[in-house]
């Protein structure tokens, strides 16, 4: 069964850090496009940041350009988000996402073929 399985949630002062971690089991990551999409309460499931099958491309949401770094250990099998000056607004499920078909960086829901299980972050201000 092929799983990803986040980490790292949890609550955060605002201005705070925190680094995320996607582990995926039953099939290797390297050939993939992976991706970070975020859903906060009462809103649609956004995309956050994504990266290629060997870190050499990324994207980001304007929301979150300059604060968060998406990326990667293959030989792991994890890929990471590094969120820094965090902000109220960043309050979400935090879900690791996977295109499987694709080694280039998803940038739609549409583009994913595995969510992960989702990770709570509360930023308070």
């Amino acid at each position: 069964q092929v799983r990803l399985v986040e980490s790292g949630g949890g609550l955060v002062q605002a201005g705070g850090s925190r680094r995320l971690s996607c582990a995926a089991s039953g099939r290797t990551i390297d050939s993939s496009g992976m991706g970070w999409f975020r859903q906060a309460p009462g809103k649609e499931r956004e995309f956050v940041a994504s990266i290629d099958w060997i870190g050499g491309v990324t994207y980001y949401s304007d929301s979150v350009k300059g604060r968060f770094t998406i990326s990667r250990d293959n030989p792991k099998n994890t890929v990471y988000l590094q969120m820094n000056s965090l902000k109220p607004e960043d309050t979400a499920v935090y879900y690791c996402a996977a295109r499987w078909v694709s080694s280039a960086p998803p940038r739609r829901p549409d583009d994913i073929k595995q969510w992960g299980v989702g990770t709570l972050v509360t930023v308070s201000s």
